[in-house]
């Protein structure tokens, strides 16, 4: 990556929507440009875990408003994170669709273990290099992340489903705050990350760090009235709680330091702050300067290095991880591209989807692992639960169903079977699975493959149907499993 490079990351939280603009030297970045909306949209899920049309367009509206601002980057600069209220949303395709559109660059939904992995890379790439052992604590609007990590490795990871939106929604109804609500709050809190001691245990970690709102919003309030700048202590969250239950509501709460924002969840993400120091026996807690979005921006300069894109170390670790042969997956990754190629030119857009081709080819075997017979109902299943780093959401369903189409009918995968880009990758990947069946190189380079107007159509070189009969009863067949979809396939076998 060049130097002076400028780069942008975009974090759709479930309480604001952040824009964080930098410019690339020699590996850092330095900040030009933070934009901050709250959008609320973690308040606009309903019982059926639907976003209200209000919430959804709130959102767009604060997108169109950074699609402004980043009007002339190019989609190699740009990185979009949505998080927990979007991981939960069952509408969210159709907020999504329109929010790229509007944005102009697309949007990753990521697992909270991904989250987890870009709060801890962002965190510890903003703090002193140092071999200290860190806890990394974000509680967000709806999930609350926690990383245990050293220097710019984080090695255990997990999200826990609560937040102050969530939390203040449920434990502080209209603001009202007492005694009573603390109590509950925090007792339902610890419910939820009582497990995290066995995976975080104190003895593993010297020092603990809060990411992003909730703590920093504590830690400024707190410094302006006069305690210790730059650390959240038991004794300053108590003083705070007993603020808060003597003014009875936060609308009512008259306190130096309060953003109005942050008002209305406030108590939510106290009393889940309350519950991380009791449970953990944390004396203080540091506000740490980077975040999800920092940890965004450091991902675009990994995924430009040869070699530093996570999701190649990912797909390697998968691929052992499940003793899949490696030599096949290799194969039919190199078969499957060639012949995507020959069906998609290979403009900015259709190299993404040749190379999540490329990944979910290496990864077809994967489901052997558990059972020969359904097995690539197996790693569809394992690709669509895995916590797999670097990979979204959308990405990962993506490469689950490719697995899944590899072979066998088509009728399973009518509905991705209408986006015609998949149905090219699909067409690439089942030959190439079906001309590497021997597990050697084949000849594909004598195997030419078009596609117009909803029909594909391959042709072979005279005298190949002899030398690879096997090969040649096989396409055979695959023209036939084709007839059954809204697709057209016919071959020209010589």
């Amino acid at each position: 990556m060049q130097n002076g490079t400028l780069l942008a990351a975009i974090d759709l939280g479930s309480n604001s929507f952040r824009l964080e603009i930098g410019r690339y030297h020699s590996g850092h970045i330095e900040r030009i440009e933070y934009l901050k909306e709250t959008v609320r949209q973690g308040n606009g899920l309903d019982e059926e875990k639907n976003l209200s049309q209000a919430a959804m367009e709130r959102g767009w509206e604060c997108l169109a408003r950074f699609a402004e601002r980043l009007h002339g980057f190019k989609r190699q600069q740009v990185r979009a994170v949505a998080t927990q209220t979007l991981r939960e949303a069952r509408n969210r395709d159709d907020f999504v669709r329109q929010a790229q559109t509007i944005l102009g660059f697309p949007i990753d939904v990521v697992s909270g273990y991904e989250e987890a992995r870009l709060i801890y890379q962002g965190v510890s790439r903003l703090l002193p290099h140092s071999d200290e052992k860190r806890l990394v604590v974000d509680i967000g609007g709806r999930s609350t992340e926690m990383i245990l990590g050293q220097g710019y490795s984080a090695r255990t990871m997990e999200s826990y489903r609560l937040g102050s939106v969530a939390w203040s929604t449920r434990y502080f109804p209209r603001g009202q705050c007492s005694v009573g609500a603390f109590k509950t709050a925090e007792v339902a809190a610890k419910a939820v990350i009582d497990e995290a001691l066995d995976k975080f245990p104190p003895a593993d970690w010297t020092i603990a760090y809060g990411s992003s709102g909730t703590v920093s919003a504590v830690a400024d309030m707190l410094a302006a009235n006069g305690w210790a700048s730059g650390v959240v202590t038991r004794s300053g969250l108590d003083w705070l709680t007993d603020r808060m239950i003597k003014a009875g509501n936060v609308d009512q709460l008259r306190i130096e330091g309060l953003k109005d924002d942050r008002r209305p969840v406030i108590g939510g993400g106290v009393s889940v702050l309350r519950a991380i120091f009791d449970l953990f026996g944390i004396e203080q807690m540091l506000p740490a300067q980077g975040a999800l979005r920092h940890g965004a921006l450091y991902d675009l300069i990994d995924r430009d290095t040869d070699g530093g894109d996570v999701r190649e170390r990912t797909v390697s670790w998968l691929t052992h991880r499940f003793s899949a042969d490696e030599a096949q997956g290799k194969r039919v990754s190199a078969v499957s591209t060639a012949l995507f190629a020959q069906i998609a030119a290979l403009d900015a857009q259709n190299e993404r989807y040749s190379q999540k081709l490329a990944w979910a080819a290496r990864l077809h075997e994967i489901g052997t692992h558990i059972s020969h017979e359904r097995s690539h109902h197996h790693g569809a299943y394992i690709l669509d639960n895995v916590d797999a780093r670097g990979f979204s959401l959308p990405e990962l369903h993506r490469m689950s169903q490719l697995v899944l189409g590899q072979r066998g009918k088509l009728r399973k995968l009518e509905e991705a079977l209408q986006d015609e880009l998949f149905a090219k990758q699909l067409m690439a990947l089942r030959l190439a699975v079906l001309l590497c069946h021997a597990r050697q190189m084949p000849e594909h380079e004598s195997v030419k493959l078009s596609y117009k107007a909803r029909a594909f159509k391959l042709a072979t070189n005279p005298g190949w149907a002899k030398r690879y009969p096997q090969s040649a009863w096989l396409l055979g067949e695959e023209v036939v499993a084709w007839q059954k979809s809204a697709w057209k396939f016919t071959a020209d076998i010589r």
